[in-house]
């Protein structure tokens, strides 16, 4: 096999670059273009309608990119947009939900699942659906923490306010005696060791960028997709807008070479 056409990667902004990093980990000989919508995040208070639009504009964007395989690296849009996409596009598309579904499945020892996320990803209940789908006597308890995401953005790792927050979001779900977190944000893996420290207890975190990354090189080894093992993958990276300061932020927390950022106008 040495199928060099890059893996396609598209987020509603820059927290799916989690999601890239995983994959450059997992798979060093694989190119990856990343594109970030920039311009019209953040996608969680917009219709369903609107972000299927929306992801149908990006995914044409890879296609147009020879991408072998798609990656949407953005909760909300798993949650609402993957079958239109499967059902448009040729290559296989992969999100982030399913795959941090069937971990959790894996980690859980009491069978109770506790998942934080944006609230449109949660008032979706796209986990709920992805757990019970494999296991109807899992119980899932979710919750909406739409004050992370610019904290994350912030920078605001080891910070008071952030634990404050991390554990005024967690307490409710500590109480539930759940075993297992997942992580329902491409941004929150950013904040796992915060988390960590803020559980103070033994609690599996279900990073889905980790997750997402074993899912897609699965698929590149059922397709006969992958790069050869010596092949140098490349990263090119681009905006839809011009990027904020969370672009540093990420590059230097996740230690990405980023190279030159292209900008993609959409039309």
């Amino acid at each position: 096999m040495n199928d060099t056409r890059p893996i396609g990667v598209f987020d509603s902004g820059i927290g799916g670059l989690t999601v890239v990093k995983a994959l450059r980990d997992l798979l060093p000989n694989e190119s990856i273009f990343y594109l970030g919508d920039t311009a019209r995040v953040p996608y969680g208070n917009k219709s369903a309608e609107t972000v299927e639009r929306y992801a149908i504009e990006l995914a044409n964007i890879l296609a147009k990119e020879n991408a072998k395989i798609i990656v949407v690296a953005c909760n909300t849009v798993s949650s609402v947009a993957i079958p239109t996409l499967r059902k448009n596009f040729p290559m296989p598309v992969i999100g982030v939900i399913e795959p941090g579904a069937r971990a959790a499945l894996e980690a859980t020892r009491n069978g109770h699942i506790g998942v934080i996320g944006t609230r449109a990803t949660i008032r979706s209940g796209a986990y709920e659906k992805a757990l019970r789908a494999s296991n109807d006597q899992v119980r899932v308890s979710s919750l909406a923490s739409p004050l992370l995401v610019p904290l994350i953005e912030e920078g605001l790792f080891s910070d008071n306010l952030t634990d404050q927050i991390l554990f005024r979001y967690l307490e409710p779900l500590l109480t539930k005696e759940i075993d297992t977190l997942v992580l329902g944000c491409t941004h929150y893996p950013l904040l796992a060791g915060a988390i960590s420290r803020v559980l103070k207890r033994q609690i599996f975190i279900v990073d889905s960028a980790h997750n997402c990354a074993r899912s897609v090189e699965e698929v590149l080894d059922r397709q006969s997709l992958r790069a050869a093992l010596l092949n140098n993958g490349k990263l090119r990276v681009a905006l839809t807008d011009a990027p904020d300061s969370f672009l540093n932020v990420a590059r230097d927390t996740l230690k990405l070479e980023l190279g030159q950022i292209e900008l993609r106008a959409l039309v």
